[in-house]
């Protein structure tokens, strides 16, 4: 799926879906904060392998790269939706703008290697997985600087593994789930047939 020629400029539809899908998973995100502080004991046998849960909060950037397919619209994804959940009060504070900023930019870039050409999802689970792999540097740099090696290679895996199935997977799924029911029909997306 592609298209010949990457458009940098942005509509005003192009804004409004993005900013409401962003918005939307920013309230997500505080429920999802509360699934993951309560997922603690399930993990407590290996700590670092609660990042697969991390998907979730990954997906905003993946999505709206893949419904707005411009230059800067999964970094927008990130960072709004990490802007809302600052605002509706995330435990983890201002950092969330910095995470949701990293994560968004990983996202970007996978989008980018395609030369915003290819909206696949093959590219989305790889901008799921790049997504992933800034949310570990950043999160390994920021929370986790004491602990082993160990659980830095556990943990990584672990978000860049979420990044790729949840967020570039669960992105693909929600896009199709939107493309058939014709919201996005003033999206290419909208007006490419899924694949068989």
């Amino acid at each position: 799926m592609s298209e010949a020629e990457p458009r940098a400029s942005w509509r005003v539809i192009d804004i409004v879906v993005a900013a409401v899908v962003a918005v939307a998973f920013g309230a997500v995100f505080l429920v999802w904060n509360a699934v993951y502080a309560a997922a603690d004991p399930v993990f407590a046998f290996l700590r670092p392998a609660q990042a697969l849960l991390y998907g979730v909060w990954l997906l905003p950037g993946v999505l709206v790269g893949l419904i707005v397919r411009r230059p800067g619209a999964a970094f927008f994804g990130g960072l709004v939706s990490a802007a809302v959940s600052v605002l509706l009060g995330s435990p983890y504070g201002a950092d969330a703008l910095i995470s949701g900023a990293i994560q968004g930019g990983g996202a970007e870039l996978g989008f980018a290697i395609g030369l915003y050409r290819v909206w696949n999802l093959p590219f989305a689970m790889l901008s799921g997985a790049l997504a992933g792999a800034g949310a570990a540097i950043h999160d390994l740099v920021v929370y986790y600087a004491d602990t082993g090696t160990d659980f830095w290679v556990v943990y990584a895996a672990a978000t860049i593994a979420s990044g790729a199935l949840v967020a570039g997977i669960g992105a693909w799924l929600l896009l199709r789930a939107l493309v058939a029911t014709g919201v996005l029909g003033d999206f290419a997306a909208g007006r490419e047939q899924p694949e068989v």
